[in-house]
């Protein structure tokens, strides 16, 4: 079954992680879709109430992960060649781990996202 994972592509962590799992995180039929630029399936995930500016999104079939959720099921699912996505699988694929190192993440985001005068929501325009 297709699994997508719609990241914020205009963070360059964001950007950097899912160009890896894409590549090399061993993960079969896994499609990655830039969320930011992809204003359809924004909407269509803001609709379900799974906006990108509160993280990224995995689905599979009808089943939706978001957040930490996400970074956690696609963690568990990882047999990467890549030596920065095994550590970042070991890290991110046990729940809790991940609840507590996620907000670190979304902090993150938003820092490289204000340096380059994007806004953490790409519905709307940068603050500032």
């Amino acid at each position: 079954m297709l699994l997508t994972l719609i990241y914020d592509g205009g963070g360059p962590f964001c950007r950097d992680f899912a160009l890896r799992s894409e590549l090399k995180a061993g993960v079969p039929n896994l499609r990655i879709v830039d969320g930011r630029t992809d204003h359809k399936i924004r909407r269509e995930l803001n609709a379900l109430g799974l906006p990108l500016s509160n993280g990224a999104i995995l689905i599979e079939g009808e089943q939706k992960w978001h957040g930490s959720e996400a970074i956690a099921e696609l963690s568990r699912r990882m047999k990467p060649s890549d030596p920065l996505l095994r550590v970042l699988a070991k890290l991110f694929g046990d729940n809790q781990r991940s609840v507590l190192a996620y907000p670190a993440l979304l902090a993150a985001r938003r820092l490289a996202l204000a340096t380059r005068g994007l806004s953490v929501d790409p519905d709307q325009a940068p603050s500032g």
